[in-house]
């Protein structure tokens, strides 16, 4: 898969995966890699630049004496994931498009 396609997919992934509550990085990477391989490492600087973009916010909460740094989405974030939605419908048409073309040769 071509690494800014994937990049992309990562980022609202994460968005959708904070759509369903705020969580933290570790349980985000477990929850994404059940659709696609990511790493803390991959996932930290995409958290960032999500943040940086106003799609995220953050908080720290105390778990078992140590404070874990939370991730909430935005209403900045939830518009980015309706505007992907649109995107990826005009994508599928070009897919079905190339599909028909290849198909019927």
């Amino acid at each position: 898969m071509d690494s800014q396609l994937k990049r992309g997919l990562v980022e609202y992934c994460v968005l959708a995966n904070l759509a369903e509550g705020d969580s933290y990085g570790y349980e985000i990477v477990k929850s994404i890699s059940k659709l696609m391989p990511i790493t803390e490492s991959t996932l930290y600087p995409i958290l960032k630049r999500l943040e940086q973009q106003q799609k995220v916010k953050t908080y720290s909460k105390e778990h078992n004496g140590r404070l874990r740094k939370y991730y909430r989405i935005t209403g900045e974030g939830r518009n980015s994931i309706a505007e992907f939605l649109v995107s990826w419908g005009e994508v599928e048409k070009i897919h079905q498009y190339i599909k028909g073309s290849v198909e019927n040769g």
